[in-house]
């Protein structure tokens, strides 16, 4: 089957029902015999980067494919990483690893991803490293002659790796994709992000909870910037979190709503580790529904209407600034016949604050008249009924 040029490198069971070619080997980490593989783009954002034609003209949500399991080998840097992994003839441990992973797919209990990260020498992660999500573990210094040893122990059999010693890793982790060699998109956006959360991260004084590294193809070029989360949420559970159409502007917002509130940026959410794409589509209608908010085409087009003087009947002046999300609500003819008018509910969307609902009583028939109206057909049948009265009486005295 010919590869499909936008399929990350992902290693599924042979019982998968995802839909998608699971022997398909598409990521990349490299052939890094030449440092200086990529030397540039023709052209820049205009082009390739957050002003492109195509940046967010499809919505992202439901865009990731289902998979249990992701594997992150630190292996140099993103401009020495070719399109693709199979081309890695001069470097054997990324080869080998992924040769091995794709031979034993069918053996592997949980549906795995392979990705490659940054990594080098004389830094926190070193060339071999691996790490492993939602484990939340790191392997040290894996060679090509420890490969099949490796993915035995500890892939295949979900147990440890003797040799090594596994380390657990805390605080979240983020990926940004700068693979530039196998789409200009990736390479364009990904190091403006990476740049940006660096500096964000340093100027928060983040540097022991959150840990940055550009990674090789994750899936889905045309939402560039993409970025994958790791981390516990909430309920202290490892999730991971992908994103895409991130623009610098955003990283803030990441760090602020992600990392430190554990709320999903639902704008930028393309779906999670652990749902189908079907069930990322609804997860994030719940949370929608549950905040009160619509999706972002529709709270824009609501809010626009009302801002014309459309349809809504009232509006809620001097909304805050997190608030620009409207939710209209007609309810249930049922509820007429109990007497209730009909309503509509605007809800603004803001999660850091109390949710303020006014509701507006749509006007019956009869609340349509003018007063004036109203006046004359009252005397109209005030006349009506002196004539029928005075007439009954003649009838009577003759």
């Amino acid at each position: 089957m010919a590869s499909n040029r936008d399929e990350p490198l992902t290693f599924l069971t042979a019982s998968t029902s995802d839909g998608g070619d699971s022997s398909q080997i598409g990521s990349a980490s490299g052939s890094f015999q030449n440092d200086a593989f990529l030397s540039g783009f023709d052209g820049g954002d205009e082009d390739f980067g957050f002003s492109r034609s195509d940046f967010k003209q499809s919505p992202p949500v439901g865009t990731v494919k289902y998979y249990q399991r992701h594997v992150f080998l630190c292996y140099k840097k993103p401009q020495v990483w070719p399109p693709r992994i199979e081309a890695a003839e001069f470097d054997r441990l990324p080869r080998l690893l992924s040769a091995v992973l794709s031979s034993r797919k069918s053996e592997l209990k949980k549906q795995t991803r392979l990705t490659i990260c940054e990594g080098y020498d004389g830094t926190e992660t070193s060339n071999g490293d691996v790490l492993i999500f939602p484990d939340m573990i790191r392997y040290r210094r894996l060679t090509h002659f420890d490969v099949d040893t490796f993915v035995e122990e500890v892939l295949v059999k979900d147990g440890e790796w003797l040799p090594g010693s596994p380390e657990p890793l805390r605080g979240s982790y983020i990926f940004v994709c700068s693979h530039g060699a196998r789409d200009k998109r990736c390479g364009v956006c990904g190091p403006a992000l990476v740049t940006r959360f660096k500096e964000e991260i340093e100027s928060r004084g983040y540097e022991s909870k959150v840990f940055v590294r550009p990674c090789s193809h994750i899936g889905g070029h045309k939402y560039a910037g993409n970025v994958i989360i790791f981390g516990s949420n909430n309920h202290q559970k490892v999730t991971g979190h992908w994103y895409g159409y991130v623009m610098p502007d955003d990283v803030p917002l990441l760090l602020d709503q992600h990392i430190e509130k554990g709320e999903i940026v639902d704008r930028l959410w393309r779906g999670q580790m652990g749902l189908s794409e079907e069930d990322q589509m609804k997860a994030q209608e719940q949370r929608l529904i549950a905040n009160g908010d619509e999706n972002t085409e529709r709270s824009m087009e609501d809010g626009s209407q009302a801002a014309d003087g459309g349809s809504a009947c009232c509006r809620v002046s001097n909304p805050s600034e997190n608030a620009g999300n409207f939710n209209l609500e007609t309810k249930a003819n049922g509820e007429r016949k109990k007497g209730v008018k009909n309503q509509i509910s605007i809800n603004m969307g803001n999660k850091d604050a109390p949710t303020p609902h006014k509701v507006c009583t749509m006007p019956t028939w009869l609340e349509t008249w003018e007063k004036e109206d109203v006046y004359a057909a009252l005397a109209l049948i005030g006349a009506a009924v002196s004539v029928a009265v005075a007439y009954n009486c003649y009838r009577q005295l003759g």
